[in-house]
């Protein structure tokens, strides 16, 4: 592909010490990520996709190589930087869907403009035009606890959307709904891929692994295959 990649791992490792011991939970992963892509992560517990989210999500730091997110090397920036740059360059989607509880639906969706300083009046036209893009204009106006687990997944739909990021992380997103549930949610995303965005997906389900056009295999923290 000739596209620049939004994601540029480049033999990136991660140690962690635990009781005085060093332990590896990744080493030395390289693989790329490029516009429009949709790219799943698979492996058994313990192989190191957890590690591999939280690095791409900027969540944790890197203790060896070079990441590159949408052309930033971002292992030596502050944390002020880091998060700016991850609150402009990639939207979340998490399994427990983390909305907060005291905002209606349009306040969550609001969120993320609000940390990049978006206007009130223009964050809120931007949060019903989202709102509305998942089929949950209805619900504008209520909580989470007042919605369904598919309709809270919509929603961090929406609001992963709501700073047009260069990178969608979405850790097993459908692992807490039922299947038909699943399903829709799984459709959204093809959706989402289909209109150009590019997502990685962290899942043990490999129906849904199936439904990307790459699949990166990782064990004892090492990747096995679909780096390129």
């Amino acid at each position: 592909m000739s596209a620049d990649p939004v994601v540029l791992f480049d033999r990136v490792g991660r140690v962690y010490e635990k009781g005085g011991l060093k332990v590896t939970a990744l080493r030395e992963a390289s693989f790329a990520v490029h516009p429009g892509e949709y790219v799943s992560i698979m492996g058994p517990s313990g192989s190191g996709k957890s590690t591999m989210l939280h690095l791409l999500g900027l969540l944790d730091r890197p203790t060896s190589g070079s990441y590159r997110l949408n052309g930033t090397e971002v292992r030596e920036l502050d944390d002020d930087a880091r998060s700016s740059l991850r609150n402009r360059s990639i939207g979340f989607i998490f399994q427990s869907f983390n909305l907060f509880s005291q905002l209606d639906v349009v306040g969550n969706v609001e969120v993320p403009m609000s940390y990049a300083g978006v206007p009130r009046r223009e964050r809120t036209r931007r949060a019903e035009a989202l709102i509305e893009q998942v089929g949950l204009g209805h619900r504008r106006g209520h909580r989470p606890n007042e919605l369904s687990g598919g309709e809270m997944q919509r929603v961090a739909i929406a609001r992963a959307l709501a700073n047009d990021p260069a990178l969608i992380l979405a850790d097993e997103p459908t692992g807490n709904l039922d299947s038909a549930t699943a399903e829709a949610i799984s459709a959204m995303l093809d959706d989402l891929h289909a209109k150009g965005r590019t997502i990685i997906m962290v899942t043990h389900n490999p129906e849904l692994g199936a439904r990307t056009g790459r699949t990166v295999r990782v064990r004892d923290g090492a990747i096995l295959d679909g780096a390129a």
